[in-house]
């Protein structure tokens, strides 16, 4: 390389090229790099002058090694940055790597350690290395072009997708390769969805058959009629995205196509989940007749969705149809309680009733536990039947007016009486002052003055309420004056041994005789004129039934006279007259003599029967409660002549009239509440 200078120009020559110049006042003395020492008058001056034009010189011949060391001599960053570039596009990567180097470039650096490295794996395809450098300049129409001349469109495809010029990027798709259409379209999706195009991305997964990231995006955004399209057009064999689609539209809450998508893949299981979470229990109950083992899927949920809406006792049937007998128990007993801390004893009496229906189902279903359930099943039974008839007697006390006439609550609280001086405590809720109360008030209106002295005895050891304390202070004076006997005329019979009972017996509701129970009709109260009897050994209730059904043997009654003696255990009697008012006692039924079969002052002796006495019986003189196993069946001989209706539900007796009025004013059996369609 040369310097000189003359006539105001300073000349720089280097190798063969033509002369650089450029303007400059002195005299060149010698130069060293870039800073040439020149000589104006009298001063030494330093001059810096870069070494581009030499640099350049020996770019345009292509000689990369000698413009890198013209460039060390002194040349600006840009003129660096040319040759490292230069050099790159001649494929000199030993020039451009020290280039790159010194402009401290490290996106070129590791695009040249990347071709290196594929060297060493023996690519040698110099058009594609120049593609790959032309795109990373951005020239990118040169860099397509170079990849299509070597035979690598998928790279000038996968460029182009990666710059989202996806116009450009198809031009490179082959005619029959649709894995590289897909890719590409799914690229265009993603794309889109970055950049928060969403509708444009779902249309665009859909397209490339992604239902999966389709649905997702649509899913996020809740557009359901979009979802429907998609779960109707992906094929049912593709189970993955219909489940997909149908869970997005159960999330949506669009239960209904949700479960046409179910359908479509054949999934019973989880259609039956939907129906539940969808609170649709018709189709739920539809489905799960054809599944079985899954009812405890549908029963449990839906009992506790019963319950949540305060609709406690189908939550109950629906814990018992669920196999759940625990919960079942546990919402009869919670009702219970609430009803009777409500003073609702009523629907207390019902839900003992229903309690004590599910024990009996749990004694049937389960061995282990029956001579427990059978214990809590008779607490429930009398239970029910005290709260059942303490409704009546709180009623009267606490409203100011009663549907009852003084009969039956004289009845009502005689019956709650005897029950609540046994042996087991008064029950929650249940006052004894109510009822003694209400006995002494009856009692006395109707002329039953021994008991109504009796019952205001009783009400002086209790603490009277104040709104009744004047009341009952009278009526114990004034009870005094009253003669010291009940009527007669409603003094109890006993209908097996004809025994005048008194009204009040400390023993219970039972005969002083022979220790009969009386039965009572479930709306007077009243007691009914039966007499149970129980079967001997051997004889099957499905038998006695049978036996029952027969017709009977029994002989036509002849003309009765005017008188008649009778014996009666150790007591004779003469009767004048054949009237219909009292015991029917037939010297020819063999029944009759069954019922004198006790031992006065003995304990209670109950009348069995043999087939004989089975087969002689009229069958509309017979009540047979059929209670379900493990109980046996109970059975009862009309004595007079009486009208009397039996609930097949709850088993209990009434006087037909009064059973008849009160389905006619409820619509229902008034105890256990069976309707009448039932």
């Amino acid at each position: 390389m040369l310097c000189f200078s003359g006539s105001g120009l300073l000349n720089i020559k280097a190798s063969s090229f033509p002369v650089h110049q450029q303007k400059l006042q002195g005299f060149v003395v010698g130069f060293s790099g870039s800073k040439i020492f020149c000589l104006h008058i009298y001063a030494m001056n330093t001059v810096e002058v870069p070494q581009s034009a030499p640099m350049y010189q020996y770019l345009e011949k292509k000689m990369y090694k000698e413009a890198f060391k013209i460039a060390c001599l002194g040349v600006t960053d840009g003129d660096w940055q040319a040759l490292a570039h230069t050099a790159l596009e001649g494929l000199d990567f030993v020039t451009a790597k020290k280039a790159f180097i010194r402009v401290r470039d490290l996106r070129f650096l590791e695009l040249i350690h990347s071709i290196e490295e594929r060297k060493k794996r023996g690519e040698h395809d110099t058009q594609v290395f120049l593609g790959d450098v032309f795109a990373y300049q951005g020239k990118f129409n040169e860099a397509a072009k170079l990849y299509k001349r070597a035979g690598a469109e998928q790279k000038a495809m996968n460029m182009y997708t990666d710059l989202r010029m996806f116009d450009f990027a198809k031009e490179f798709i082959g005619s029959g390769d649709a894995a590289d259409k897909k890719m590409l379209i799914t690229k265009q999706a993603d794309w889109a969805r970055n950049i928060n195009e969403p509708k444009a991305a779902a249309e665009m997964y859909l397209s490339a058959g992604e239902y999966i990231k389709a649905i997702d995006i649509i899913a996020d955004h809740g557009w359901a009629d979009m979802m429907i399209d998609v779960g109707r057009r992906i094929d049912k064999g593709d189970r993955e995205s219909l489940s997909a689609c149908a869970i997005a539209l159960r999330e949506m809450g669009q239960f209904m196509y949700a479960a046409e998508m179910y359908n479509k893949m054949g999934d019973s299981k989880a259609l039956l989940d939907l129906y539940v979470e969808a609170k649709n229990w018709d189709e739920a109950f539809v489905l799960v007749e054809k599944m079985p083992e899954h009812k405890n899927s549908v029963y449990l949920p839906y009992a506790n969705w019963l319950a949540e809406n305060d609709r406690f006792e189908e939550a109950q049937q629906a814990f018992h149809k669920a196999g759940r007998q625990d919960q079942a128990v546990n919402v009869l007993e919670q009702l219970t309680h609430n009803a009777v801390c409500e003073n609702r004893f009523e629907d207390a009496g019902y839900y003992y009733w229903k309690l004590s229906i599910q024990c009996l189902d749990i004694a049937k279903d389960e061995e282990s536990k029956q001579d427990q359930m059978l214990k809590k099943f008779h607490q429930y039974q009398h239970l029910a039947d005290m709260y059942y008839a303490y409704h009546s007697v709180q009623r009267y006390t606490d409203e100011p007016f009663t549907s009852h006439m003084p009969e039956a609550l004289f009845h009502l609280s005689r019956f709650l009486l005897h029950h609540m001086t046994d042996k087991m405590a008064t029950p929650h809720g249940l006052s004894m002052v109510y009822v003694l109360y209400t006995l002494a008030k009856q009692a006395r209106s109707i002329g039953a003055y021994k008991i109504a002295r009796f019952a205001y005895e009783k009400l002086q050891n209790y603490r009277i309420p104040p709104r009744f304390q004047e009341h009952i202070d009278i009526g114990s004076v004034t009870i005094r004056s009253k003669p010291f006997h009940d009527g007669e005329d409603l003094l109890p019979l006993c209908y097996r041994c004809s025994t005048t009972n008194p009204l009040m017996n400390g023993r219970g509701n039972q005969c002083i005789n022979c220790k009969q129970p009386f039965l009572q009709s479930f709306v007077s109260f009243e007691t009914l004129p039966i007499v149970e009897f129980l079967l001997e050994d051997g004889i099957t209730d499905e038998e006695a039934v049978r036996l029952l059904d027969l017709p009977s043997l029994k002989k036509p009654k002849k003309q009765q006279d005017t008188w008649k003696e009778s014996t009666l255990g150790n007591a004779q009697a003469l009767r004048l007259d054949g009237g219909d008012d009292d015991i029917n006692i037939d010297d020819d039924d063999p029944f009759t003599a069954q019922l004198m079969s006790f031992e006065p002052g003995s304990d209670f002796q109950p009348v069995f029967v043999n087939r004989n006495l089975l087969k002689s019986m009229n069958r509309n003189e017979v009540i047979v409660l059929e209670w379900q196993t493990p109980l046996r069946y109970s059975y009862y001989r009309i004595i007079l002549e009486d009208n009397i209706t039996k609930c097949s539900s709850c088993n209990r007796l009434f006087h037909t009239e009064d059973y008849e009025l009160q389905v006619l004013q409820k619509g229902h059996c008034p105890f256990c509440r069976k309707t009448y369609d039932d």
